[in-house]
C-alpha cells in the first residue's frame, strides 16, 4: 500500500486550516502533516515534516506566500507548492506561478476538486489547465518590460527551432494532442519535447514555458 500523501497547510487564518485539514483528511491517499500560521513559519515546517505539497495562502503578515514560495522552490528537492487564493485575477498569482508554484486554487473550490489537485501535484503535473493558464496570462498583464521581455528570449534561443515551436504553443495554451496536430508529431513526441524545454530552461513545470512565451511576447 502506498504512503499517503504528505501535505502541509500554511495560512494565517485558523478556520481556513480547519476546514482544509477537514477536507484533506477525508481521503485515505492524504494526509495533513503540520500546519503553518505564516509564511516564516514553512521552512521549519518542512524541515520537520517533510511534506509532498505545500498549500500556500497568498497574504500573510510576516512573511507572504510569494517570498515563502520562492525561498523554498530555491531549496533541493523541494515540495510541490499550490497557492491559495480569494481572487481570479490575482497579480501574486502569477508572481507565485513564475517562482515555481504548480498551480494554483480559489479558497472556494470544492473539496473533491481540492483533493484531486493535491494528489494531481503530487503526482508532477501541474494544475493548471491550458485554458486556465491562457485566461490567467491575458488578465494579468505584469509583463516586466523590454528587460523581461530580452530575458525571455535569450533563453528561448537555447532551445532548438522545434522546441521553440513547441514553447510557443504552450504558451498559446494549447494541450499537447492540439500540438501534436500543428506540428505533426505524436502526443508522446511533444511530451519529451517539454521535458527537454523544462531541463535546457531549469524550469519547473510548463507553466512556466508558458509564462517564458508569453514575456517573450511569441503568443500573439
Amino acid at each position: 500500500m502506498n504512503e499517503p500523501v504528505r501535505v502541509l497547510v500554511v495560512d494565517d487564518d485558523a478556520l481556513v486550516r480547519a476546514g482544509l485539514r477537514m477536507i484533506i483528511t477525508t481521503s485515505p491517499d492524504l494526509a495533513v502533516v503540520a500546519e503553518a500560521a505564516d509564511g516564516s513559519e514553512v521552512a521549519a515546517a518542512v524541515d520537520t515534516h517533510s511534506p509532498d505539497v505545500v498549500l500556500m495562502d497568498i497574504r500573510m503578515p510576516t512573511l507572504d506566500g510569494l517570498a515563502a514560495t520562492e525561498l523554498l522552490r530555491a531549496r533541493p528537492d523541494p515540495p510541490e507548492v499550490i497557492v491559495l487564493t480569494t481572487f481570479h485575477a490575482d497579480a501574486y498569482v502569477l508572481r507565485a506561478l513564475r517562482a515555481g508554484a504548480s498551480g494554483f486554487l480559489l479558497k472556494d473550490t470544492r473539496p473533491a476538486e481540492i483533493l484531486r489537485a493535491i494528489t494531481r501535484v503530487a503526482a508532477g503535473e501541474p494544475i493548471l489547465s491550458p485554458v486556465v493558464t491562457r485566461q490567467l496570462i491575458a488578465h494579468l498583464t505584469d509583463t516586466g518590460g523590454t528587460a523581461r521581455r530580452e530575458h525571455a528570449r535569450t533563453l528561448l534561443s537555447r532551445l532548438s527551432d522545434r522546441e521553440r515551436e513547441v514553447a510557443v504553443a504552450v504558451g498559446q495554451g494549447k494541450a499537447n494532442i492540439e500540438i501534436g496536430g500543428e506540428l505533426f508529431m505524436s502526443v508522446a513526441t511533444v511530451k519529451a519535447h517539454v521535458s527537454r524545454i523544462l531541463t535546457k530552461l531549469d524550469l519547473n513545470n510548463r507553466t512556466q514555458i508558458a509564462l517564458l512565451a508569453h514575456d517573450a511576447e511569441l503568443t500573439g
